[in-house]
């Protein structure tokens, strides 16, 4: 798989939303060559020890949800050192990523066992609609927790405020931290809202309108969309070999 194909399946995936979005704010090629790129390695963020891990695996090219942010000073600069010394291409797709069909909010309610995707994550006012998933079976908070924790590998945190089975599920992955995507929430009647950062508003609303409230890591909650990517490419090119690029479980949840 060269770049020019690479590129091609990228555009056949995401199609007008690679046009809604700016390349570079949104999305973005680093260190691309004319090579023939025959191991992808996949996570959430790029950072240095991404680059180090992918490098001793011998991977050709990296894909991520998150370009380094800007505002970690320095470490932008030290991952674009690293691909060029290492010799690794890069691709991050953030917000395309979280609104296409097979993206971060539908992989996690998919696995969830929320097969019915009654309302797609999009833009809105500058912040994500909340994405709604309905179960098939009702399930206990217990046990959506449960699966949750299971999923991510890390602890989640929890309220819990109504004792009902959960079937239909709001959903914003990451930064679904706003209190408007929570008033979303219970005015689409979601039994539970799940997200991956949360703040003293988050919290205080969340017990305020009696909504149950799941929130895991902003990198645990996206990594299921950055896989489905992954797999969408080696579809299309089935002899490169894909690999998971492991991440610390290094967001607290209190």
């Amino acid at each position: 798989m060269n770049l020019q194909q690479f590129s091609s399946r990228i555009e056949e995936l995401f199609g007008q939303l690679l046009e809604d979005f700016n390349e570079n704010d949104e999305y973005g090629y680093c260190n691309f060559t004319s090579a023939n790129y025959k191991k992808l390695g996949y996570a959430t963020n790029i950072t240095p020890e991404i680059i180090l891990q992918a490098a001793e695996k011998n991977i050709d090219l990296i894909i991520t949800h998150h370009d380094a942010w800007e505002f970690v000073y320095g470490m932008k600069e030290r991952c674009v050192e690293l691909l060029k010394e290492h010799h690794i291409a890069h691709f991050y797709i953030h917000l395309p990523l979280d609104y296409v069909e097979f993206g971060t909010c539908n992989s996690l309610l998919r696995l969830l066992g929320a097969h019915n995707i009654t309302q797609q994550t999009h833009h809105a006012e500058g912040q994500s609609t909340v994405g709604i998933g309905e179960l098939d079976t009702p399930i206990t908070m217990e046990q959506l927790v449960t699966e949750m924790t299971h999923l991510l590998g890390e602890k989640v945190y929890v309220q819990q405020h109504t004792n009902k089975e959960i079937r239909r599920i709001g959903m914003v992955t990451g930064a679904g931290n706003n209190t408007g995507q929570l008033r979303e929430a219970l005015h689409n009647n979601c039994d539970v809202y799940i997200t991956g950062e949360k703040t003293l508003y988050t919290t205080q609303y969340a017990k305020f309108i009696n909504m149950n409230l799941i929130v895991g890591s902003h990198t645990f909650t996206e990594i299921f969309g950055v896989r489905s990517l992954a797999l969408k490419v080696q579809e299309k090119f089935q002899d490169i070999e894909i690999y998971q690029l492991d991440e610390e479980h290094d967001e607290v949840i209190r």
